[in-house]
């Protein structure tokens, strides 16, 4: 997907989720996905990503693996979004599945407490598809996750 240049908000209300998505996007990147109750008057719901999205929670499959991201954290919980990346559509993983793939220590507990952390504030949920991570905590509220974890068969 060609966003070159891209910057702004973009939010439109799902149905099927019962809120919106907004995505805030920096230089071309996805830097933010949100799910506020309403979409921000002053947002454009005109965006492909939107109607990706809007296809995927119909059902349709999509990794959204050529969507750019511009993540923005410290470089271990970058480690693990980039790890919880890899998981593919329709698969699950636990915690310490997870935290192995991040080539960390699932029985150290400073490990596992990273890889909640990064799981707890991931910036850019449904790309970095925290909803694939059994047991949690999520950036994605519950209801979302719910209807993300129903569009994927999970």
């Amino acid at each position: 997907m060609d966003t070159t240049g891209a910057s702004g908000v973009f939010a439109r209300e799902f149905d099927e989720i019962g809120r919106a998505v907004e995505v805030g996007f920096a230089g071309g990147r996805v830097i933010s996905v949100s799910f506020p109750e309403t979409a921000p008057a002053d947002a454009s719901a005109d965006h492909d990503l939107l109607d990706r999205i809007e296809a995927f929670l119909g059902g349709e499959r999509d990794a959204f693996e050529d969507v750019a991201t511009g993540l923005t954290v410290p470089t271990d919980r970058r480690a693990v979004l980039e790890a919880l990346g890899t998981i593919p559509y329709g698969e699950e993983v636990s915690v310490s599945r997870l935290t192995r793939l991040a080539a960390l220590d699932a029985d150290d507990p400073g490990d596992l407490e990273l890889v909640t952390g990064a799981l707890r504030e991931n910036p850019i949920p449904i790309l970095f598809p925290d909803h694939r991570v059994q047991g949690g905590p999520y950036a994605t509220p519950g209801e979302v996750r719910a209807e993300l974890r129903r569009a994927e068969g999970l």
